[in-house]
């Protein structure tokens, strides 16, 4: 069985170092994207469940709250990106060292950041909701939903970074598969929390931290199976500074991009509880879950594109590393294509999936569309997300997330809303995001000129090198 499975690890580790590309994205991607929209279904069907169920006042508290409990994502992607960078890198190194110390480090640091976490989230709840412009009723539902979340953080940190590095090897399907056994048990969790029992937004957060311990099971069976590419004890803890520091380091940019998403709604909510009213901040936060969901796609592919790159800039063809990124730029921008022309034409159907409200106004059907305009261009952004971590690059990343709320959205939502009201959160987030997009190209271009380089430097030298020899 081990000789079989060491086969297939190893046709697999061929095909993405000399396969075509296109094949290779097509291979890959499928199931990394079914698996990533099986995952923004949670989000969604608690939306749902919300929405429908319990009603606006919660839809608002569930919103305001949503940002924070998406920091033990943050804290997962944290590990999980850095990691399977380092994975796939040492894959593509034949590195086995690095492969079986791995697990001992994704261990420790998950569980470091998981204690830090549910310390600082039990203990400041209800002062970070406050932060997130929750008041009243809104105010105490949200502490209630967050407070659950907090509580079953470490199988959101574990499993979404244990997920990571099972993409990381290049096995997609089976991700797709551990995520939808999570989905599966969050909707029938939900369904029997807030229909049956009744448990309110409370039965919410506790579907989705059951949905997401599942997750963790069946990744700590993959793992202490023996089904993975590398050898490494599932429960070990270890630290190794080099491994380590590298796991940090290149999955630094995924935890800052995703708090730098926290800064965004925390200026945002602000906004529209100054500026608006409850019905604005529900709105908001359907408008805000539909166009993640809608990101589903692009996220898939960027899991498909971590290994290819990092597997081929191990082994040094830097030239498929930029085709890599160009291919998958190119397929994520068609793949969103559809479903981004279906939300454009027809948004008061999508809206009414997670609000009862039976009439939209004009002003809101335009804001919906104006904030998902740019939509189909933001695969130039989450591709280099991919990019530069994978390359172990992650400084580039890590600036974009930052500039993107400090420089841009920080000021914009300050002053925009203000100047025009809650349109202004709209409008302004459009202009930001294609400023986004174009700085990005450039950064992108800038990095290729650099690989190409060294590509040329290489081939000098062999040719020197050749010529002496004959000589």
């Amino acid at each position: 069985m081990n000789e079989n499975l060491n086969e297939q690890n190893d046709r697999q580790k061929q095909f993405i170092l000399s396969g075509n590309m296109w094949k290779i994205m097509v291979n890959l991607s499928w199931p990394a994207i079914v698996a990533m929209v099986l995952y923004g279904l949670n989000s969604v069907i608690d939306a749902i469940f919300v929405g429908h169920f319990i009603g606006e006042t919660a839809m608002a508290g569930v919103s305001v709250a949503y940002p924070l409990s998406q920091i033990s994502v943050a804290l997962g992607s944290l590990v999980g990106v850095g990691a399977g960078s380092v994975l796939s890198i040492a894959l593509g190194a034949q590195d086995k060292k690095t492969q079986s110390r791995l697990f001992g480090n994704i261990n420790l640091i998950s569980l470091v950041v998981t204690v830090f976490y549910i310390i600082i989230g039990l203990v400041f709840s209800t002062e970070l909701i406050k932060i997130m412009g929750g008041t009243g009723e809104a105010l105490a539902l949200g502490d209630r939903y967050f407070r659950v979340t907090v509580i079953g953080s470490f199988f959101w940190i574990y499993g979404l970074a244990g997920n990571m590095v099972v993409r990381a090897e290049g096995k997609m399907k089976t991700a797709a598969v551990m995520m939808g056994a999570g989905l599966v048990v969050n909707v029938i969790a939900n369904y029997i929390f807030i229909v049956i029992l009744g448990f309110g937004v409370e039965g919410s957060a506790w579907g989705a931290n059951i949905g997401m311990f599942v997750y963790t099971l069946v990744g700590w069976i993959y793992f202490g199976k023996g089904f993975a590419t590398f050898k490494s004890k599932v429960f070990a803890v270890h630290w190794d500074k080099k491994i380590g520091t590298s796991i940090i380091r290149l999955g630094m940019s995924s935890l800052i991009m995703s708090i730098m998403t926290l800064v965004q709604a925390v200026f945002v909510f602000n906004a529209l509880s100054k500026y608006g009213t409850t019905a604005d901040i529900a709105f908001y936060g359907v408008v805000y879950r539909v166009f993640t969901f809608l990101l589903t796609p692009i996220f898939g592919l960027m899991r498909a594109l971590q290994p290819i790159i990092g597997i081929n800039y191990g082994a040094k063809q830097h030239g498929r590393v930029i085709r890599s990124y160009k291919v998958f730029a190119y397929a994520s921008m068609l793949l969103t294509l559809p479903f981004w022309i279906i939300s454009m034409l027809f948004p008061e159907s999508i809206l009414k999936l997670m609000l009862k409200s039976p009439v939209f106004t004009s002003g809101e059907i335009n804001n919906f569309r104006i904030y998902m305009a740019i939509l189909p261009l933001l695969s130039v952004i989450f591709m280099a997300m991919t990019l530069f971590p994978s390359i172990d690059k992650g400084k580039p990343a890590a600036i974009i997330g930052i500039a993107r709320q400090f420089v841009f959205y920080v000021p914009v939502m300050l002053f925009l809303p203000k100047a025009i009201g809650v349109n202004g959160i709209y409008y302004g987030s459009f202009a930001i995001d294609a400023v986004i997009v174009l700085w990005t190209m450039l950064m992108v271009k800038k990095e290729f000129s650099r690989l190409r380089q060294i590509d040329s430097n290489d081939d000098k030298n062999s040719f020197t090198f050749l010529k002496a020899k004959d000589i």
